[in-house]
């Protein structure tokens, strides 16, 4: 499946999943449109307790704290995506695949205003990234560390296909979500929050906010219409965003937990070949020294649980480590030649 920088697919189901970024309908050089920001919602989202009246007032508070990233790559073409103020003096959190590649940034705030940016760090497993700029007193925005309750409010404020200042309502939809078949692309899309507040390209590193206007989540994917999808978007959870800004604000790296191996997905054949009877994720290959290898674990292997949580594929192994720190010791529950085996493995940080 062809990947260009603004606009990544990785397949989900029979589905396609698209990256929320988008190129801009105006150069870098054009001057950004100041509107009053459109509001859009879904049927469900009239149902989030009557805070949909209270739209207004979050789109108030939060809107300041959201700006617009213009990313221009070598070839001089503009791509737009969005972010959000993480610190008052010119820090801005938003996607990986928003700046990568990019040679130019512009920051556009609310007020119309743009700066010139530069991108301080990323990480390409998260898809998160810091960006700067040169101002001070910035508003930055409140994050929520708790996971929100399905079915609660959930507001999308970014710039879609270049139009500032946007805001789409809906409701959170889901928790924990893997899209199926994304770790052939990206290790970035697992454990992620689902809503149905319309996104789009150009949504990707903006802000999806709760009734308070604390930040729930970084808008990164959705799976566009014509894959028969209706109103399928996906977010970092705010914890997630949050601790790999930290990291990467103080050590200009994040770090995730590593069990040096080659997982894969275990088909019928291979299934009958290994003598796997259960779901699961077959290891390929073990990295020499590494911690699965330290825990005795070996090629042929089929993974069933990780730290007590199933695992069906890769996605759920990815997100199953997301949860865990570099140092930690987990459990590992696996099948090999037809017995059920477990073992205890000390996850190390991933290389670079």
């Amino acid at each position: 499946m062809k990947i260009d920088r603004y606009s990544r697919c990785v397949a989900a189901a029979a589905a396609a999943l698209t990256l929320a970024v988008g190129i801009g309908a105006c150069g870098s050089d054009s001057k950004p449109a100041v509107t009053a920001p459109t509001v859009t919602g879904s049927p469900a989202a009239a149902q989030a307790s009557g805070a949909f009246d209270r739209i207004p007032e979050i789109v108030e508070k939060v809107q300041p704290s959201i700006v617009t990233v213009f990313a221009a790559g070598g070839n001089g073409a503009p791509g737009v995506g969005s972010g959000v103020i993480y610190r008052s003096d010119g820090t801005i959190l938003t996607n990986n695949h928003v700046v990568a590649g990019a040679t130019r940034l512009e920051v556009g705030f609310a007020d119309g205003s743009r700066v010139a940016g530069r991108v301080t760090s990323t990480d390409a497993d998260t898809d998160l990234a810091v960006i700067r700029v040169d101002r001070n007193g910035l508003p930055t925005a409140q994050f929520q560390h708790a996971l929100p309750r399905v079915g609660s409010l959930a507001v999308v404020l970014g710039s879609p296909l270049g139009f500032e200042n946007t805001v789409t309502a809906g409701i959170v939809s889901g928790l924990h979500r893997q899209i199926p078949g994304s770790a052939s692309e990206t290790r970035a899309l697992v454990d992620l929050l689902q809503t149905d507040a319309a996104i789009s390209p150009g949504n990707s590193g903006g802000a999806v906010v709760d009734a308070s206007g604390t930040v729930l989540g970084i808008s990164v994917a959705y799976v566009p219409p014509q894959q028969g999808a209706v109103a399928v978007g996906f977010a970092i959870p705010a914890a997630t965003a949050t601790r790999v800004a930290d990291e990467l604000l103080r050590d200009s790296r994040a770090r995730h937990a590593y069990l040096g191996l080659q997982p894969g997905e275990l088909t019928p054949q291979v299934a009958a070949q290994l003598h796997a009877t259960s779901d699961g994720v077959v290891v390929y290959a073990v990295t020499s020294g590494g911690p699965a290898a330290k825990g005795g674990l070996r090629p042929g292997d089929v993974f069933t649980a990780v730290a007590g949580q199933k695992v069906t594929s890769v996605e759920e192994l990815f997100a199953a480590l997301s949860r865990h720190q570099p140092g930690e010791t987990i459990s590992i529950s696996y099948v090999r030649g037809g017995e059920k085996r477990a073992a205890q493995v000390q996850v190390a940080d991933r290389p670079f």
